[in-house]
């Protein structure tokens, strides 16, 4: 199944017409048509499948909408979609994964969305390891948000609890020693 949940958070945030299918506007697209598209290629699922991937995925990457008639992926598009979060205060303190290649240019620039619509940020150490070690050895950020939040940048929270912003200017992240 894990061969799956990637290509579906690689379908339905970032390349759709993969499979032809098209997501609305706010990212869904009706689940008959996913699963339908999803057996013309070669990772045919059944609803059962399906739903056993959002339930079970440890990062709860994916959600149906009240109906169980859509489903989106929760953060991480490249793709233009409104996701329609509403900014929230932050905890003081959230949590960034990477590895050794990336900080010097984290150091200078901070850290940045890239083609991505957000900087993904977590609230546990814990979280942030298990995203920087699909790359590598981790290091783990520590990211002043409550002070970026006084100082006027915005933030949400997805549905699966990720931390989103659009940049963190270097001068709120503490590097380990």
């Amino acid at each position: 199944m894990s061969r799956v949940s990637k290509f579906l958070s690689y379908v339905l945030r970032h390349n759709p017409g993969q499979i032809g299918i098209i997501l609305e506007r706010d990212g869904w697209v009706a689940v008959d048509a996913l699963l339908a598209a999803m057996a013309t290629s070669d990772h045919a699922i059944d609803r059962g499948e399906l739903e056993a991937i959002v339930r079970d995925s440890d990062k709860q990457r994916f959600a149906f909408d009240a109906t169980g008639s859509k489903i989106r992926a929760n953060q991480g598009h490249s793709l233009k979609v409104d996701l329609g979060y509403e900014p929230h205060q932050p905890p003081d303190r959230l949590y960034h994964g990477t590895i050794a290649k990336f900080v010097d240019r984290i150091c200078t620039s901070g850290l940045v969305k890239g083609a991505r619509h957000h900087v993904h940020l977590s609230t546990e150490i814990g979280s942030a390891t298990v995203v920087a070690e699909r790359r590598g050895a981790p290091v783990i950020l520590t990211i002043a948000a409550g002070r970026m939040f006084a100082a006027g940048h915005v933030f949400f929270v997805s549905a699966n609890g990720v931390w989103l912003t659009d940049h963190v200017p270097p001068e709120y992240i503490s590097f380990p020693k």
